[in-house]
């Protein structure tokens, strides 16, 4: 079974050694639930969802199982327009059904930066294209990390300095708290 993990610096492991990374963690903690699989890193630093449209026809090759969707926060960042981000998730929702794989998308929580409105329609169109391809929604990557830290800055002993960025412990609580989401999705594509 191979699972693309198709993403930005979250997926990639940016900042950390090779093996501490989202990948890499996700697949030890599946295999140790004893599932067989592998999971590809399809994660590009500062990607965007238009970065990630552009690259899932090479992804999706015939050995791809399934697919975790992890893009939006380049798109965030950037202050780019939620229905540019939602049109090319939903080019990735297609190709990926399309190619016949189990995908699993997942969302973002984002500041309030851009104002109430923005913020809404941008976590929102997550669950709108979910429900649209039909497919399962993990709401907030860093949900795990949200949990363990509670509310205030609980969270930097899991970041990098540049606080944007989990380090090799926020990553494991991240996988810990996703992973059993994952393990659903590769039985799905059993």
């Amino acid at each position: 079974m191979t699972v693309a993990a198709l993403g930005d610096s979250l997926t990639a492991g940016y900042g950390l050694a090779q093996g501490d990374g989202f990948v890499p963690q996700l697949e030890s903690w599946l295999q140790g639930q004893g599932a067989d699989v592998t999971v590809m890193n399809a994660g590009v630093s500062g990607d965007t969802t238009a970065g990630g449209l552009s690259r899932v026809g090479w992804t999706l090759t015939p050995e791809v199982d399934a697919m975790i969707v992890t893009l939006g926060g380049n798109d965030f960042l950037r202050g780019l327009d939620p229905d540019v981000s939602r049109a090319n998730l939903d080019g990735i929702l297609t190709a990926g059904q399309d190619a016949g794989v189990e995908m699993l998308l997942v969302g973002l929580r984002v500041g309030g930066n851009y104002g109430l409105d923005y913020k809404e329609e941008f976590e929102g169109m997550y669950a709108e294209l979910a429900a649209k391809y039909d497919v399962p929604l993990y709401p907030d990557f860093a949900a795990g990390l949200r949990a363990v830290a509670g509310m205030g800055d609980g969270m930097s002993e899991f970041m990098q300095a540049d606080g944007i960025h989990p380090n090799k412990d926020g990553v494991e609580v991240i996988v810990a708290a996703m992973g059993p989401t994952v393990l659903e999705l590769i039985e799905a594509a059993d």
